[in-house]
């Protein structure tokens, strides 16, 4: 069960981003109700939108991005019974890094700090990754 910890500690993160999209979106879609017909394509919306707005936006996006795979993976390695103590502490690394990446996103979206964040981030996904091909191998012989 303690690999499932992250993976709701990542929803919530989730979580925390739409209704931080909702908020910073509600005063103009009410100051614009009636003709918000000039919004229903996001490649006409985005360049109107101020840098803070897009910044949440792209990082709401980018949560339904490759964390999906985090979700799935996490979902395999509880299902295999292979929950070690190795898979709990990079599940919690891509968590925390991408917990950092988000509010970096959304407050100064410094790409020379982002960056790292996120590759830091794919390597402990991908280590869990490597991990499980590994136990897949092992089982075979």
């Amino acid at each position: 069960m303690e690999i499932l910890q992250p993976m709701l500690a990542m929803i919530v993160l989730s979580g925390i981003l739409i209704v931080l999209l909702g908020v910073s979106r509600i005063p103009s879609i009410i100051q614009n109700f009636g003709n918000l017909q000039s919004a229903k394509h996001s490649e006409d919306l985005r360049p109107k939108l101020p840098n803070w707005m897009r910044y949440i936006t792209d990082n709401h996006n980018h949560l339904f991005e490759q964390p999906t795979l985090f979700y799935a993976l996490i979902i395999y390695i509880f299902l295999s019974e292979h929950v070690d103590l190795i898979h709990v502490q990079l599940a919690w690394g891509y968590v925390i890094l991408r917990t950092v990446h988000s509010l970096v996103h959304t407050t100064t979206n410094n790409v020379s700090v982002r960056a790292p964040l996120f590759i830091l981030s794919a390597i402990c996904l991908v280590g869990m990754i490597v991990r499980e091909i590994g136990f897949v191998i092992n089982s075979v012989s």
